[in-house]
């Protein structure tokens, strides 16, 4: 009987119960079985019905609610389970071999218990997430009745001496305490929940994150299992691949995460160091986030500690095998026996681990055990950094609330430093705690493998270990190189972006002026040194992967040489594996650490920088405003009803104006002052002791219009900011007058926190809020609507008031979506007039009592503000019995002023009625009188010409005309693509999201050169191919040692039979000598050739990027800027710059390092695997299934983790803008007291991007957990299938160490081979848009004539044919100009007109063939201008533009930039235009510096030096194509003086604005919808009633 449970051995009768049933072993054996058996039998039904009724769960994340105590407990004592009975199992297996007949009861026993424990654990998760704690006595049962059958044998073990020296005993003992503990636990939870043997039952609830569905991160809810495999991700990752994840899918954050919970924790921490003693000492910040971060900190680094030490568990199993693989068959020695009791033989404690095959499974173990470890501490240190963030950027946020406006304008605080604070300072920290836990794991992992390799090796190794430690301050170095390298390309790239800006904004002037290649020139130039810069960078770049990937071989080199001399032999292949494996164990820490160092300098400076902020001026408190009553800052923090608020569906809806408009009305006879706000001897600064307002002594009478009067600079403005509290008060006080108790209701406050705070808030804010419009108009990036209700509720009928009273309804009809669309920075840009319309519509419409109005006029025309004030602010601003508070310079609305304040020199020079200063101050009153009399003049003159408003109206309909049909081609487009693809919609996303861009990989490439590319493919072949060579031939020399003395080894002549052992002659000593010289050399050129090739390789990559990189800007640049100016109508500014910014960035200094890691990983992997494959072919059955495993692993990571990244990337975005947003607009937040809906704003927004950010880095987790367990996979069947094959004799113990020392390096690159493929698809998105872009047709440069043949002073005459023309902006469009004939003789004065839209800036344009002149022809001087070159056109003639279009540089540049003409010329044109004394005053004449855009002239001045732009050009032919629109009356009489006199022989063509300009012109043309209805002179056409020029000129009167 071959199978028997108790055996039967020769001379035994196991079944004899002589000497007592419990000393038969065998019988206590079976005891054993009972238990398991039992659970067995009473779990699976209840498994099975369990399963069945799943389906009716209570609707929340019920199956992820782990609510036993001692959850995780059993969770790690289960585990521990599992493991001790797999050692008992092998324990058995491995005795039952020594044995005669098989010994069923020495393993199935142990394996009967490892499959109950597992069914143990899966019961009990079972019953946990259906909460039937009833079922729970099952297990009870069984850990106690394991527990006893378990302490009988150990009991019995004792009884006969069997002690701990053997392994039985031990394994005994543990598998007793583990079955008491888990019996402890059962207790335990019996103790806490009382579900039996109690009364009444404990209630429980689940926490309040899971009962929010929208809560979709449960990594801190689900058990242990699925916690270190993120198997509960499985869902969303494998969702990603059917539709794309939005961000509703991963909803919020749990509780615990949320930015506001850590913003508590923190300052709390923070707060926690200002101790009574020393009110002003700088808390550290350090000491807070330690306080507050410090335990997840110290959690993730015992994680690191695990991970490290199992990680040299490894090269220690390898040398094992390795060193065991030939000893197996001498087994089973006669002496062995002795060590029997009840008949079966017992192992001492080491023997086991001389077992191969359990050595290859106790590898397995350790390594999945070390990767589960690592990247729980991965995990742990990410979220802590994430939460970090978010309470960082709420204290930043907090604080910026608070900052002093004197801080900001005075410079100390630029906008600059605290969008760094938000986007720099706050990511260093987030990495810094990132890598924090490297700190101090690393120089444990250095010690501790340099200790192992001294155990390897001896002192041979040691000198191995100090090149890699010598070699890691040249790491440091190259680090900080890098960094610095970086900074300067950083600035260079700055510059190229503001140069590409401007021509980007003058692209239509730099056309016209055929000035496109000098400004091109002058990009390149920048482009040039900023890549100087990225060349030292790719050098640096190139130079820390050589080291990365020469250290390890320099190292192996250096100790195999010193071995070698040192001992007069090589090492055996266990060690020299082993060896190997350590090193490259070492060199990532020491590759880190560089990296760790740097960061932990950065985290420095940046919390110097952050206390820094922190610790800077605030603004001062409210409480002196009245009484002493200081503003709570977070009126809930301490408050119960506090958390409850920020949870509820609506966080805050805020008690705001539950107003009724009558209830108001009736509410007034209650007041009693008459006065709103009241200074009384104020001195105000700025923050510089100097007062900037001096005795102000006033007062604002409620319910009344004031008006603040006074010269530029004097400080009107500051009154305000001062009433504000937004100064510092040197002396006297600021009174706001109380509401009526029963007012307060209605007078919406925000408050943190609901109802029952209500009374205690409205007491602590004790000026309510002022609708404040400030000077320079501040928006937020959102809808129009949204910019004017700011946060009140919407009434229809209000709003549409303000709209009519703003005059903004026009302009919102011509915005593409009303007033639903973005405006703002990242919106559609409006121009000053309109922004400016939008602030004051938001004062307006807030329903305060006090409305403060900074020159609210100052951008406007005269229509507008005389309609604003009249509808606006005298209509509803009386209506509703409103205080204003008006500051302005139009003196002819003083008329309706009830209170008039005058300033002067920061003083109050008068307070009173019109009628008290008309009495009391003639003097000041004739002054008004006479600048009101210059502004009825103006008037007159103003009434005359349209506004700029048309024009800004104008602009803007033109850019969003082009810009819709853009948007219909761009869809026809994607259309006609998605059909090509496939019809079937669904399949076709999922294969175009998985499939990687080869397409657009190998246009990258090729623009990087062939050459390159050649250079980059065969160098990285070769190298590795040495590498493994390397290697390789270790495994011969080592072999050749091993097989030598175990009797084999011929002559070194014939390679093959010492490795395979032939069987010769006892070797002597010296032909050992022989041997190594033979060895030692090849080895030796092979690691000097390996490191020569790190080195090419590593350079060609870089360099190959950066050809890549080179080419494709140049080509951009070209491309774009000779794009036809249609191209730039349709494409949106914003788009081409992040073209040449984020896209170019991308491109320099993002794909040559991942193409190379990339490329570096595949290989490795591509590598090893062959390695493996060749040793061991058995190996390749095992591939299969593999392969198929990893592919649909990366195929779905790929592409959830693009939405992912896409996510964060998107919802970065507005986190940053709404930080500098608050930061520009903090007077007027503050004024409308709504910080805390700004404060709610930004923390959803942080929660945002940290829910995106934490799922980017839990899929990463996902990710690496699997490729991780893949790599163990493939280690224990390298192990298995050599282990297998040494059985039939086949491999030598050098190739098995290769074989398995190249598996182990697989675990480690293959997630780096997905993570790569996932990052280079996702950065090849931006050659792919780059791409696109080169796609565009260039305008056609080259004429039909040379430009050789035509005369050089042409157009002498100026005289010009036009026949029968036809022009469009594309072919796609309708023609704007339809079959004009007209002849305008050589210095004809002609003046062009008609309605917005008839095709008049387009005939200028077709002058110069910017437009797609289709029909007909342009005849000037005889030369038909589309046979010309255009470069030769466009330079000679003239155009003035209706924007003023300035360049930074200097005046001179400004002009000419050709550099063609004398000084002379140049003060000439400028004496012309009027400009030549104002230049003369400037420092530096015609060097003087002109800023981004001329921003340092006015907008007048701007027009006259475009004027004298165009003087500089002797041209014959002078357009003018609305030039007059912006400029005032004055200059523009000049204008027309100079047209006049200057250009008398000149033929000059006018394009009106203003009709009126054009009355004297010796030709007119009216056009009307592209065709010419009249032409005729001025004069002429006025004597005829009818003609639309006669209607034109009546109806701008």
């Amino acid at each position: 009987m071959a199978l028997s449970f108790c055996g039967n051995d020769n001379g035994i009768n196991a079944y004899t119960v002589k000497e007592g049933v419990l000393n038969n072993g065998c019988f206590v054996d079976a005891l054993n079985l009972v238990p398991h058996v039992f659970l067995l039998f009473i779990t699976f039904p209840i498994l099975f019905i369990g399963w069945g009724s799943q389906s009716s769960k209570v609707q929340i994340h019920h199956n992820t609610w782990l609510h036993f105590p001692g959850h995780n407990l059993r969770w790690i004592l289960t585990f521990s389970l599992l493991f001790v009975h797999v050692c008992e199992f092998a324990e058995g297996i491995v005795s039952n071999k020594m044995m005669e007949t098989n010994h069923l009861h020495l393993f199935m026993p142990a394996f009967m218990g490892f499959v109950a424990a597992t069914t143990s654990v899966v019961y009990y998760h079972n019953i946990e997430t259906s909460n039937f704690p009833k079922l729970l006595l099952v297990l009870f049962i069984y850990w106690v009745l394991a527990f006893i059958t378990k302490s009988i044998k150990l009991w019995k073990f004792a009884e006969y001496h069997v002690g701990p020296q053997h392994l039985r005993f031990c394994i005994t003992a543990l598998l007793v305490l583990l079955y008491g503990l888990l019996m402890a636990v059962e207790i335990n939870v019996i103790r806490v929940r009382k579900y039996v043997f109690f009364a009444n039952p404990q209630k429980v609830k689940p926490p309040e994150d899971l009962q929010d569905l929208g809560v979709r991160f449960l990594q801190p809810f689900v058990n242990l299992l699925s916690k270190a495999t993120y198997w509960w991700m499985n869902p969303l990752i494998m969702g990603a691949h059917k539709r794309p994840i939005e961000l509703k899918k991963i909803g919020k954050l749990p509780i615990a995460m949320r930015a506001l919970t850590n913003y508590l924790r923190l300052k709390d921490a923070y707060e926690d160091q200002r101790t009574a003693e020393d009110p002003d000492r700088a808390p550290s910040i350090w000491r807070s986030m330690y306080r507050a971060f410090g335990r997840p900190i110290l959690l993730s680094s015992t994680f690191r500690y695990l991970a490290d030490l199992l990680g040299f568990a490894g090269p220690l199993c390898i040398s094992g095998i390795v060193k065991y693989l030939k000893t197996d068959d001498e087994v089973a020695t006669p002496d062995k026996i002795k060590e029997t009791y009840f008949g079966v033989y017992f192992m001492s404690s080491t023997e086991l681990l001389q077992n191969t095959s359990v050595l290859a499974v106790l590898l397995f173990l350790a390594l999945i055990l070390q990767r589960t470890f690592l990247q729980a501490s991965y995990y742990v240190t990410i979220e802590t950094g994430i939460n970090l963030r978010g309470a960082l950027l709420a204290m930043i946020y907090n604080k910026i609330l608070r900052l002093s406006t004197s801080n900001m304008s005075m410079g100390e605080m630029t906008l600059g430093q605290i969008n760094n604070l938000v986007a720099i300072e706050t990511n260093q920290l987030m990495w810094f705690l990132f890598l924090c836990p490297n700190l101090w794991a690393m120089p444990v992992q250095i010690v501790m493998g340099v200790i192992l390799l001294y155990y390897l090796l001896g002192w041979s190794a040691l000198v191995g270990a100090s090149v890699i430690v010598l070699l890691a301050p040249v790491q440091y170095l190259i680090a900080t190189k890098l960094a610095d390298t970086q900074k300067s390309s950083l600035e260079h790239s700055t510059d190229r972006l503001k140069k590409t800006s401007e021509i980007l904004k003058g692209i239509k002037l730099l056309k016209l002026y055929a000035w496109e290649n000098i400004f091109c020139d002058s990009v390149e130039d920048t482009r040039g040194k900023e890549l100087t810069s990225l060349k030292t960078f790719a050098f640096y770049t190139s130079m820390s992967i050589f080291m990365n990937a020469a250290i390890p071989i320099a190292a192996v080199l250096a100790t195999f040489v010193m071995h070698h001399f040192l001992n007069k032999s090589g090492p055996s292949p266990s060690e020299a594996f082993a060896a190997l494996a350590l090193f490259h164990i070492l060199v990532t820490p020491l590759f880190l650490l560089s990296t760790v160092v740097r960061f932990a300098v950065k985290a420095l400076v940046s919390v110097q920088k952050l206390g820094e902020f922190l610790q800077s001026d605030e603004i001062e408190d409210d409480s002196w405003r009245n009484g002493d009553m200081t503003v709570s800052f977070e009126a809930g923090k301490k408050h119960p009803g506090m958390t409850k608020a920020i949870n509820r569906k609506q966080p805050m809806r805020y008690q705001m104006d539950n107003y009724e408009q009558p209830t108001r009305r009736q509410m007034r006879p209650t007041e009693t002052e008459d006065v709103a706000v009241k200074v009384s001897n104020g001195f105000f600064t700025w923050g510089n002791n100097l007062s900037t307002l001096s005795d102000i002594n006033i007062r604002i009478p409620t319910g009344q219009l004031t008006m603040i009067v006074g010269q530029v600079g004097c400080g009107k403005s500051s009154l305000l900011l001062a009433m504000l509290g937004e100064m510092q008060t040197i002396d006297g006080r600021v009174h706001w007058s109380k509401l009526p108790d029963c007012e307060m209701a209605y007078e919406g406050n925000i408050s943190w926190s609901e109802t029952e705070e209500c009374d205690e808030d409205f007491r602590s804010k004790n000026r309510y809020s002022v609708a404040y419009a400030t000077q320079k108009s501040w928006l937020l990036n959102a809808t129009v609507e949204e910019n004017i209700t700011f946060g009140s509720p919407f009434n229809k009928q209000r709003y549409k008031a303000m709209i009519d009273a703003c005059s903004l309804q026009p302009d919102i009809d011509l915005l593409p979506f009303g007033d639903q669309t973005e405006i703002g920075e990242r919106g559609i840009n409006l121009s000053g007039g309109q922004r400016q319309r939008i602030c004051v519509a938001r004062a307006l419409y807030q329903n305060t009592n006090i409305v403060f109005l900074d020159d609210p006029f100052s951008a406007l025309d005269i229509h507008l503000s005389d309609h604003l004030m009249q509808e606006g602010i005298l209509k509803l601003l009386q209506d509703d019995k409103r205080t204003v508070v008006l500051v302005t310079h139009k003196l002819q609305y003083l008329t309706h002023a009830d209170w008039i304040i005058a300033m002067k020199d920061g003083s109050v020079l008068r307070e009173g009625t019109l009628k008290d200063i008309q009495n009391h101050d003639v003097e000041l009153y004739d002054h008004w009188k006479t600048l009101m009399n210059r502004h009825d003049h103006e008037l007159e003159k103003d009434i005359q010409q349209d506004s700029q408003t048309t024009l800004e109206r104008k602009t803007l309909r033109r850019a969003f005309y082009s810009r819709e049909t853009k948007n219909q081609i761009d869809d026809e487009d994607e259309e006609e693509e998605e059909e090509e693809e496939d019809d079937d919609n669904m399949s076709t996303t999922t294969n175009r999201r998985s499939k990687i861009p080869w397409r657009v990989c190998w246009c990258y490439l090729s623009s990087g050169g062939f050459f390159m590319v050649f250079l980059m493919v065969s160098s990285k072949l070769l190298k590795h191919s040495v590498i493994v060579a390397i290697d390789y031939w270790l495994a011969l020399w080592t072999s050749s040692k091993t097989s030598q003395s175990t009797g084999g080894g011929t002559a070194p002549t014939n390679e093959t039979s010492t490795v395979y052992g032939g069987n010769s002659t006892q070797p002597t000593p010296a032909t050992m000598e022989d041997e190594d010289s033979y060895y030692l050399p090849v080895f030796i050129i092979l690691c000097a050739a390996g490191i020569t090739l790190c080195l090419i390789t590593s350079l060609t990559v870089e360099f190959l990027g950066l050809s890549a990189a080179t080419n494709l800007h140049h080509n951009l640049l070209n491309k774009i800027i000779h794009a036809p100016i249609r191209f730039f109508d349709i494409t949106p500014l914003g788009q081409i710059l992040n073209r040449f910014s984020a896209d170019t960035n991308i491109i320099d200094q993002h794909i040559p390092p991942t193409l190379e890691s990339l490329t570096r990983s595949t290989l490795l992997c591509l590598s090893a695997i062959g390695v493996i494959s060749i040793i061991t072919p058995a190996f390749l059955i095992a591939l299969v299934p593999l392969a198929v495993a990893f592919y649909f692993i990366q195929k779905y990571f790929r592409v959830a983790s693009k939405d992912l990244q896409d996510l964060d990337d998107s919802t970065q975005l507005p986190l940053l803008c709404h930080f500098s947003e608050t930061a520009e607009g903090l007077t007027t937040i503050r004024a409308f007291r709504h910080e805390a809906r700004f404060k709610q704003r930004m923390l959803e927004l942080t929660d945002t991007n940290n829910t995106a950010y934490l799922f980017l880095s839990a899929a990463n987790r996902w990710l690496e957990v699997r490729t991780d367990y893949l790599g163990a996979v493939i280690v224990l069947t390298a192990a298995g299938a050599s282990i297998w094959s040494s059985l039939y004799n086949l491999p030598r113990g050098g190739l098995v160490g290769l074989g398995l020392t190249y598996a182990l390096t697989v675990t480690n690159y293959l997630n780096w081979v997905v993570r790569n493929l996932a990052d280079l698809e996702v950065q090849m998105a931006a050659v792919k848009k780059v791409n696109s872009f080169l796609g565009t047709e260039s305008e056609n440069y080259e004429g039909s004539m040379g430009a050789s043949q035509v005369p050089e002073n042409w157009p002498q005459e100026g005289e010009i044919k036009i026949q029968d023309l036809c022009v469009r902006y594309d072919p796609m469009l309708k023609p704007v100009l339809k079959h004009v004939n007209a002849y305008i003789e050589p210095g004809q004065k002609v003046g062009i007109c008609g309605r917005t839209g008839s095709g008049k800036s387009s005939l200028s344009l077709a002058f110069f063939n910017m437009v797609d002149i289709f029909e007909g022809k342009i005849v000037i001087d005889g030369i038909d201008i589309c046979k010309l070159p255009l470069q030769t056109l466009r330079s000679r003639l003239s155009i003035i533009l209706q924007d003023p279009v300035l360049f930074s540089g200097s005046i001179r540049f400004n002009l000419d930039p050709e550099r063609t003409c004398t000084d002379d010329r140049l003060w000439e044109a400028l004496e012309i235009a009027q400009l030549k004394n104002m230049v003369k005053a400037l420092p530096g004449g015609l060097d003087a510096v002109v800023t981004e855009g001329g921003e340092n002239f006015s907008v007048g001045q701007r027009q006259l030096f475009c004027l004298a732009r165009a003087f500089v050009r002797k041209s014959s032919i002078l357009i003018m194509d609305e030039a007059t629109a912006s400029i005032d009356m004055a200059t523009e009489n000049i204008l027309q003086k100079v047209v006049m006199t200057a250009f008398a022989d000149r033929t000059v063509v006018t394009i009106a604005h203003h009709v009126s300009s054009i009355l004297e012109a010796e030709q007119v043309l009216v056009f009307s919808s592209g065709i010419l209805v009249e032409s005729d002179s001025g004069p002429n056409l006025l004597a005829q009633e009818e003609s639309l020029f006669s209607v034109l000129v009546r109806t701008h009167k």
